[in-house]
């Protein structure tokens, strides 16, 4: 190994160290605001630096807005916010061209200029995604997908980074509009946000009764932010791992050999190449969050569950066995044996 190489992987070594501080220090910094939700902050945080989309499911009140505006904080980058609604059109969400009249010496002349929308920040929350038509949800889609905008034939390019945690209450469905599976494909992970323990509920009560405002201090630049996102494609992963994420893609397919009974019975369509795909470089973010150098089996089998329930496509036997998408990905562990 040349000294240019040696030079650039104790680079990649020293900020890796700094990544895994980082987010420490902001993990503690989301906690003085948002009580317990652990798992969830580790998934959100392997979604930013994987640079991908995560898909926030849960009730109304479990603080997913909170979350997710508490981390824009910490890290310094600039958030923003979109409700959707039945009436949400696609420019109410990407922007528009608008007519102006600008005064140039004494000529008064109109002109277009674009006026961004609110999707225009580094991480934007859309909140309760299923609840607008397809034609918008295809509209942040694809702004999710491209990372720009083409608005009048002119694309403007989105904040660098710029990511969407989305957010879907599993409860109300009338007048909704599910995501189709092609578009829940895009999303990195989809993370569950559960209830809180009966001693993390008390502290909420008291907390958030007690009249104090706490402040969330900014522990990352979004120049660090940056760095990281580019790190983790360089992170090593072992070749098992490797593996063991194209394994759990291919038996998730109800006509692999490899699937099991469970997958046969209850899935149409499985996980597709992103699936592979979404569980390597969630693994690598993952292994950057702990501050390991690589990548392993390990890292792939905690995110196994969020990174493929979303991409299995399940039967209705499935819904009238009550069989869940989470139980078909542990099934596909037990078969992998993890």
């Amino acid at each position: 190994m040349n000294d240019t190489a040696l030079e650039s992987r104790s680079r990649d070594v020293e900020l890796l160290e700094a990544c895994a501080r980082g987010c420490r220090r902001l993990k503690e910094e989301v906690g003085h605001v948002v009580v317990g939700q652990t798992e969830v902050v580790d998934y959100m945080l392997v979604t930013l630096l994987a640079r991908g989309h995560a898909l926030l499911v849960g009730v109304p009140g479990l603080a997913k807005t909170l979350l997710v505006s508490s981390v824009a904080s910490a890290l310094g980058l600039s958030f923003g916010r979109v409700q959707f609604t039945p009436d949400l059109l696609p420019a109410d969400i990407t922007g528009t061209d608008v007519l102006n009249e600008v005064d140039a010496s004494g000529v008064v002349r109109r002109e277009l200029s674009f006026m961004s929308g609110p999707i225009f920040k580094n991480l934007v929350l859309a909140d309760e995604i299923n609840r607008t038509p397809p034609k918008t949800q295809a509209a942040l889609l694809q702004a999710m997908q491209e990372r720009n905008v083409t608005v009048g034939g002119v694309t403007h390019a989105l904040p660098d980074p710029f990511q969407v945690f989305a957010t879907r209450n599993p409860i109300e469905q009338e007048g909704t509009y599910p995501l189709p599976e092609a578009q829940l494909d895009r999303f990195l992970l989809e993370v569950h946000v559960d209830y809180p323990s009966d001693s993390e509920e008390r502290e909420i009560a008291r907390r958030t009764t007690s009249g104090l405002v706490p402040r969330i201090e900014q522990v990352l630049t979004i120049d660090d932010v940056r760095r990281m996102g580019a790190l983790v494609p360089r992170i090593p992963v072992t070749d098992e791992a490797v593996e063991l994420a194209v394994r759990l893609s291919r038996a998730s397919r109800p006509q692999s050999p490899d699937a099991p009974q469970e997958v046969k019975q209850y899935v149409r369509f499985g996980a597709g190449p992103r699936g592979s795909q979404a569980l390597v470089l969630a693994a690598k973010a993952r292994a950057a969050l702990s501050g390991v150098a690589a990548a392993d089996v390990d890292d792939v089998a905690a995110l196994a569950l969020p990174a493929l329930r979303h991409r299995l496509v399940l039967s209705y036997r499935a819904e009238a066995d009550g069989v869940r998408d989470a139980d078909v990905v542990r099934a596909l562990g037990r078969s992998a044996g993890i």
